[in-house]
């Protein structure tokens, strides 16, 4: 008999991908090097939480878009290589805040995402919130070999 290890187990990228209602978030991750080698390394330990496809969409503009560079910029504030460049970053930054370097991830125990801000979980009339943002979980889907993918109803602040 056999025993498995967490470097034999699936990795969070491996349940991302067959997520279907996480496609946009999965997307996004993806184009991004230092937050998708976390999810798919087995020496790093992280908890993704990821956005709903609904919960993107609900958003008043994408996820790269940035009211101060339309108004810095006007409509081309995305096109070229300095547009692309800057889609780029600001995609990053959403990405980045819901991923947090650790996992597992315990009530109450305070957490900085990949931006840098601060963020905790806590159990309100049956349901698990991400706090300062009061942002519900809809369940924590996988527990991989390399941390836990927890699908949010909402989208944690990114600006």
């Amino acid at each position: 008999m056999s025993s498995t290890t967490a470097a034999d187990s699936p990795l969070l990228s491996d349940f991302l991908g067959t997520q279907r209602s996480l496609t946009t978030f999965s997307s996004l991750l993806r184009q991004h090097d230092s937050a998708a080698s976390l999810v798919s390394s087995s020496s790093s330990r992280a908890t993704l939480l990821a956005p709903l496809n609904s919960a993107v969409e609900a958003l008043p503009r994408r996820p790269w878009e940035r009211p101060n560079d339309y108004d810095a910029l006007g409509t081309a504030a995305y096109e070229g290589n300095e547009g692309k460049e800057r889609a780029d970053k600001n995609t990053r930054l959403f990405v980045d805040a819901h991923v947090l370097p650790q996992s597992p991830w315990q009530s109450g125990d305070r957490v900085k995402t990949l931006t840098g801000r601060e963020v905790w979980w806590e159990e309100k009339d049956g349901k698990r919130l991400i706090m300062p943002n009061k942002i519900e979980v809809e369940r924590v889907a996988n527990k991989a070999g390399n941390g836990e993918l927890w699908i949010l109803k909402g989208v944690l602040d990114y600006e």
